[in-house]
């Protein structure tokens, strides 16, 4: 399946694959007690990597010329090194070539950590966002539609969605939510007519 393809492409991105799946591969015996041990110490060393980021500070005086050379403004006063990475144009290469104590910390730890903590730093509000909507489709899958339920006695609904909801009958709300032509707004006359 293309990650294009797929209904939540932030969170279901190639470099966290393992993550998601090796714990289900190793119950059900498709992944070694090696493979299950290496994930878990990623894990581990991403949480510390991010845990590093969100508590150390930098001073202007250290990370300035970093910025300067990067041609992105410098700052007046300390900042944890999370916000710095937040900015386009850096990188954890960046500042670990230009702080020593970054680098002494980061050479701790491989290349697949370093690179999966700078993706939840930089990515944190989207994924967030994402994981939100998961919740909430999570959510709507809760909420039972009845079977004799009449679609079409709904005046707010679209005409559109009173036919298809009417021809395939959800038996959810999530279900009624996933079908193509039923918008937001459908799906929130829905939720006050099931009294949600």
């Amino acid at each position: 399946m293309f990650t294009s393809r797929a209904e939540y492409r932030i969170l279901l991105r190639q470099d966290n694959a393992d993550i998601r799946l090796t714990e289900k591969g190793y119950k059900l015996g498709l992944a070694s007690q090696e493979r299950y041990d290496q994930v878990k110490r990623k894990i581990d060393q991403t949480n510390e990597i991010v845990k590093y980021f969100k508590k150390t500070s930098v001073i202007p005086s250290d990370i300035n010329p970093i910025l300067e050379s990067l041609e992105t403004a410098p700052i007046n006063q300390n900042y944890k090194l999370e916000q710095i990475l937040s900015r386009p144009q850096l990188d954890i290469e960046k500042i670990r070539k230009g702080l020593n104590s970054v680098n002494e910390f980061l050479s701790n730890y491989d290349k697949d950590s370093i690179l999966q903590a700078e993706v939840i730093m930089k990515y944190s509000g989207y994924l967030i966002k994402e994981q939100e909507m998961v919740d909430k489709m999570n959510r709507l899958e809760s909420v039972k539609i009845d079977d004799s339920f009449d679609f079409r006695g709904i005046h707010n609904l679209s005409t559109e969605a009173k036919e298809k909801l009417s021809r395939q009958k959800p038996s959810t709300l999530g279900q009624a939510a996933r079908i193509s032509g039923i918008s937001p707004a459908d799906v929130s006359v829905l939720m006050v007519h099931l009294g949600r």
